[in-house]
């Protein structure tokens, strides 16, 4: 048994409410209409012309002009509530007589649908379920066939229920302030647990994790771990936010605590006979996490190139974004030059406009074979110009180099492979 509510003017969310007051499994078939699974509520409100009847008395409460409507199954009572006042209830058996008398606007058929039955006459639900089956499949197809199934009341669709957004948090309020980090991660525990078991009741794992302490002073600390794939180890989760708080931690005593995570599927991957072992995603990411704490969060990620001539121009990019994974293996094969960073101070003997001998640490001889200089500058419009001139050189004991000229000092860049 279904139950639908109709209301006009419509107020969806309103409307949605008050059906999930009296069932679960609620679908809103339109901004003005809900239908309900109705199996049960003859217990709490007596026959179905009563439940009918409390529906749209309820509505009439929340100041809603709505109709409600009983019936076996779901299209009929939403046809019916969306197309008679008051009250209706639909005897089984009975649906293609108590339906007759509505026109077809109601069954949503496509403006060519609609235009062909007009020419045909066909304009009310009794009309459409006169004509016969096979004849109206030749000549109208599937949908033919669906808009004259809905007009005898004969649907059989099952109810598509409304779903609320998933939403995983648990917080908690402490009995007295904590200052240590020790028992912040006692309680930190607990609520992992907790938000574990929710996401696996779900098949679901989390890709961010993110907390938020409010402080004793009212103010808050907010910080956000985000994981380069879908993950569910709680140990894993304990040990990433102890590390995150020991180099971020909160300036004053924590007095409430929230923890939410972001839901998302697990990660299906399924290994080759032939592909060498990777380590675990969870151990890679506790490694990272204790790299940072060491050398600090600017320190560990994949270089990547800025928009910018200036030369070794670069950023880091944290592990696991799309775009570094995209530029791994081609950065790979195009670097020929292996940087020497912080580039190694220089005495450069100058001899007709080119360098014929180098002395650095590590870098001395003679130059056999020299190109350049390649001139280049940038950013002058900035505090921070630069300008150099580049060589390419080779020394008698067959090392190639890189070396530059800015300012009047000279550098050595790196040495090529």
């Amino acid at each position: 048994m279904f139950a639908a509510i109709h209301a006009t003017p419509g107020d969806s969310e309103k409307l949605l409410r008050l059906a999930q007051e009296f069932s679960p499994l609620v679908e809103q078939t339109a901004a003005d209409t809900v239908a309900l699974d109705a199996d049960g509520l003859e217990r709490i409100h007596g026959l179905p012309q009563q439940i009918a009847a409390v529906l749209a008395r309820r509505a009439v409460e929340r100041g809603l002009q709505a109709s409600a409507a009983i019936a076996a199954n779901l299209d009929t009572a939403v046809h019916a509530a969306r197309g008679f006042a008051g009250v209706s209830v639909i005897p089984y058996g009975d649906e293609a007589k108590y339906l007759g008398s509505l026109p077809l606007t109601l069954l949503g058929p496509t403006p060519e649908m609609q235009e062909t039955l007009e020419r045909w006459g066909i304009r009310r639900f009794r009309d459409l379920a006169a004509l016969p089956e096979l004849g109206l499949a030749e000549r109208l197809g599937p949908e033919g066939l669906r808009l004259h199934k809905l007009a005898r009341g004969a649907g059989d669709r099952p109810l598509a229920p409304v779903r609320e957004p998933l939403h995983f948090e648990e917080e908690v309020e402490l009995e007295y302030p904590l200052e240590l980090l020790e028992p912040l991660m006692f309680v930190l525990a607990q609520l992992l647990n907790g938000l574990r078991a929710r996401l696996a009741s779900h098949g679901l794992a989390t890709n961010e994790l993110r907390l938020r302490l409010q402080l004793e002073n009212r103010g808050e600390h907010a910080r956000t771990l985000r994981f380069p794939v879908p993950m569910l180890d709680t140990k894993a989760f304990l040990k990433l936010l102890d590390l995150d708080l020991g180099a971020h931690p909160p300036p004053s005593p924590v007095v409430k605590v929230w923890l939410e995570a972001e839901p998302a599927k697990p990660r299906a991957a399924q290994t080759g006979l032939f592909i060498p072992i990777a380590p675990e995603p969870e151990k890679l990411e506790l490694t990272l996490a204790r790299l940072k704490a060491l050398v600090g969060e600017g320190s560990v990620g994949s270089p990547e190139l800025l928009d910018t001539h200036r030369p070794g121009a670069f950023a880091m990019r944290r592990y696991g974004d799309a775009e570094t994974r995209r530029r791994g293996d081609t950065a790979a094969r195009r670097q020929i030059l292996r940087a020497i960073r912080p580039a190694r101070a220089a005495r450069v003997q100058m001899a007709s406009g080119q360098p014929v001998h180098v002395h650095a640490d590590g870098v001395r001889g003679h130059v056999v074979g020299s190109a350049g200089p390649w001139r280049t500058s940038g950013d002058w419009w900035t505090h921070d110009p630069w300008a150099r001139d580049e060589w390419d050189i080779g020394l008698s004991d067959g090392a190639l180099y890189r070396i530059y000229c800015e300012q009047g000092r000279w550098f050595v860049d790196g040495c090529y492979d």
